[in-house]
């Protein structure tokens, strides 16, 4: 019987991830050209109104004390899925997703466990099919380092042979991921941070992660229609 483990304490370097799954960064700006598109709906003056109280909420915590990873969660992603309609049909939040992957290597076997902050879904043809994955870390946390994490959850994806698309954030700094299982490929868009002080980037990450769900959904879409 394969040994569980959690995913947290398995796969905490790059390199455990290239070797245990087999996965290679992909640096080619075409690979996932999707984040940097500027196919996406325009921001209403409401949502930038929005966005920019958000982007003081979090400054003012940051200001007062230590975030933890629930309070991330709380205050910024929770505020954020709902404006991007997350919510509501077409699409599903998974909140609390416990995810296993079974890694199966010459001299042993291993069960990984975790859990996903939050996952968007659609469902089709009775299906919940993954779209987006979401990880939350506390503040103070290096969105680099909680890359492995995520793009172990993403390999946890139960329809192989996919594309899937994650983000990452601390509350201060926003990073996505691609994921091809097929290729096993990944890549990164740049960090967008609430650092800058010329500009709120959380509207370019509310627009990305719109397109990124509706790029996931016409795939299946096309996929269904074949």
């Amino acid at each position: 019987m394969p040994e569980k483990t959690a995913i947290t304490k398995a796969i905490v370097r790059y390199s455990e991830l290239h070797d245990r799954f087999n996965l290679t960064r992909n640096n080619d700006p075409m690979f996932f050209s999707e984040w940097h598109d500027e196919d996406g709906v325009a921001l209403t003056y409401a949502q930038k109104d929005q966005l920019d109280f958000l982007k003081q909420r979090f400054i003012h915590y940051l200001e007062e004390d230590a975030i933890s990873e629930g309070t991330v969660n709380i205050i910024m992603l929770a505020p954020l899925i709902n404006m991007a309609g997350f919510c509501d049909r077409p699409y599903r939040i998974k909140g609390e997703q416990w995810v296993k992957i079974k890694l199966v290597l010459e001299e042993d076997s291993s069960l990984l466990e975790g859990r996903i902050d939050a996952l968007v879904v659609r469902l089709i043809n009775e299906e919940k099919l993954w779209l987006t994955l979401i990880e939350g870390k506390r503040g103070g946390f290096s969105v680099l380092q909680a890359i492995p994490q995520a793009l172990t959850y993403m390999m946890a994806n139960p329809r192989p042979n996919t594309i899937l698309f994650g983000l990452v954030t601390n509350g201060e700094d926003y990073l996505f991921l691609k994921l091809n299982t097929t290729d096993k490929q990944y890549a990164l868009s740049q960090k967008f941070t609430l650092v800058n002080p010329n500009s709120n980037e959380l509207y370019s990450v509310l627009q990305i992660m719109q397109r990124l769900v509706k790029i996931k959904s016409q795939q299946y879409d096309r996929h269904d229609a074949a």
